[in-house]
């Protein structure tokens, strides 16, 4: 027995949307005041937010492309963290800031 595919994030945004806007104009169209106006109105909020939430989940899926095998896994944006010698020198391990100050030192070929 064959399995139907989930609806794509971005057909469920369309679809919730053009429902959201629907719904909309048909409250600002008939006007209502009654109980079933106070349903579609929080039905249309609903289908608003799972409009919202599905645009940023198509969002999420688009941006998150698989790496390339020669590319390192981290985030381009991110960079490795470093730590400074006054942190070293916070945690009481000397040896391991004379290491960071050699490492980090201007050498006379840099200048």
């Amino acid at each position: 027995m064959r399995r139907f595919p989930g609806p794509d994030a971005r057909t469920v945004a369309v679809v919730a949307g053009l429902a959201a806007c629907w719904l909309l104009v048909m409250l600002v169209a008939g006007r209502r005041q009654d109980l079933l106006g106070v349903a579609m109105a929080l039905l249309c909020v609903l289908l608003a937010t799972v409009a919202g939430v599905a645009t940023t989940a198509a969002r999420q899926r688009g941006a998150d492309s698989p790496p390339d095998p020669g590319q390192p896994l981290r985030h381009p944006d991110t960079e490795p963290h470093r730590i400074d010698a006054d942190t070293l020198e916070t945690l009481g391990d000397q040896e391991a800031v004379r290491s960071m100050r050699d490492r980090y030192r201007p050498s006379d070929n840099d200048r």
